[in-house]
């Protein structure tokens, strides 16, 4: 693996599931901005040396206060907000600078990552470009269509994908790049990655990482945070 690693945490998104009058990045989870918590983690490992926060364009103001009360000092620029997450993140690509860096792509909605598992999943990224952490399904998962089962598929070898993803900065920026002229949008990036020939890695993540969607999800987060300073 190359030695700068540049992370963008996607924290533009509407929300709607969240709840209509409602700012999710802003947000408090356990008292904390829920986009901090992904941050802070970031921002305490010594492998990233940039972080790059992707908000709505009229928070930015608000994130930079949030970010200076906090002594994230990883945090230089803020991108702007796309359209769909595929521009959000592609604001962000468009403000590296080093052509030789590694891009680690996570959710601000994802507050539970572990220190371990993102380290890991960096150690990953040779003979393949790109690396997604990601949970073996536990259900049985069916294809549907009208209301009717077309296939019942092998959970053997099904995956649920999360954040953080990695990949080297050129790989990325050409699968990005491609798929704004085709106008290929996906809510993963590895997914643009993958439709150019790219090979990814998937390694081991946690159960607990998981993406805050609806209110009720808070809640879940709250009880693993809790069990977490129980074992502490």
């Amino acid at each position: 693996m190359r030695d700068r690693v540049v992370a963008i945490v996607p924290a533009a998104g509407v929300g709607k599931r969240f709840g209509e009058g409602t700012n999710k990045p802003f947000e408090l989870l356990a008292g904390k901005p829920l986009m901090l918590w992904a941050i802070e983690t970031l921002e305490g490992l010594p492998e990233v040396a940039e972080i790059i926060p992707v908000v709505k364009e009229d928070h930015m103001e608000r994130a930079v206060e949030l970010f200076e009360r906090h002594n994230i000092s990883k945090v230089k620029r803020i991108a702007p907000g796309g359209r769909e997450r595929r521009d959000s993140v592609f604001h962000g690509i468009n403000l590296i600078e080093d052509g030789k860096s590694v891009v680690l792509i996570h959710d601000g909605a994802r507050p539970l990552t572990e220190p371990h598992v993102v380290q890991y999943a960096l150690r990953e990224l040779k003979d393949c470009d790109g690396v997604v952490v990601g949970v073996p399904v536990k259900d049985t998962i069916k294809e549907v269509a009208d209301g009717v089962v077309t296939t019942t598929l092998q959970r053997d070898k099904l995956w649920a994908v999360q954040t953080p993803q990695i990949f080297f900065y050129e790989t990325l920026r050409r699968a990005y790049e491609r798929a704004a002229v085709d106008l290929f949008y996906s809510t993963d990036d590895s997914a643009l990655v993958e439709r150019y020939g790219g090979i990814i890695k998937v390694v081991m993540g946690s159960y607990t990482n998981i993406k805050i969607t609806t209110p009720g999800d808070m809640l879940v987060a709250e009880q693993f945070l809790s069990m977490r300073a129980d074992r502490s």
